[in-house]
């Protein structure tokens, strides 16, 4: 099973920006993580960041075939991109929607995800565990 683990804005932002909601760990650190989540669960893993919304809905548009399924933290874009929403309907991947916070804790704005409205799951709060939930999901229900 291959998932594309898909990173948004400001991730590779990791360690330095808002080190009190998001912790000291890097995006380097993240990518570690999750390589070794995928390895003892079996599943082959692709991980990419962008800053910029075309990269992350092209991306989702390259799954079928190529990728069983999405882990997206589409991070600012899960509150504003209708078109990472419609990328996901278009291509119909099964998507699990990540977040190393709690949206609904924090700002009004953050309670929209355009994201979550077509996700399969939602896993968010605890950091980097989010993405081992996800992945941990999908090479459940996908073998």
């Amino acid at each position: 099973m291959r998932l594309l683990v898909a990173n948004g804005p400001n991730l590779n932002l990791l360690g330095v920006r808002e080190p009190e909601l998001y912790g000291r760990a890097t995006y380097g650190d993240l990518v570690k993580f999750v390589n070794r989540v995928a390895a003892e669960c079996g599943v082959e893993v692709e991980v990419r960041q962008s800053n910029h919304e075309g990269d992350l809905v092209d991306w989702i548009q390259e799954c079928p075939g190529k990728f069983d399924a999405l882990v997206l933290n589409a991070a600012a874009y899960t509150h504003t991109s209708v078109a990472i929403l419609d990328a996901i309907k278009a291509v119909r991947v099964r998507t699990a929607e990540v977040h190393l916070t709690e949206p609904k804790e924090r700002e009004e704005f953050r309670r929209i995800s355009y994201v979550g409205m077509v996700a399969e799951w939602t896993f968010s709060g605890r950091g980097f565990e989010s993405y081992a939930d996800a992945i941990r999901h999908f090479a459940e229900v996908l073998s």
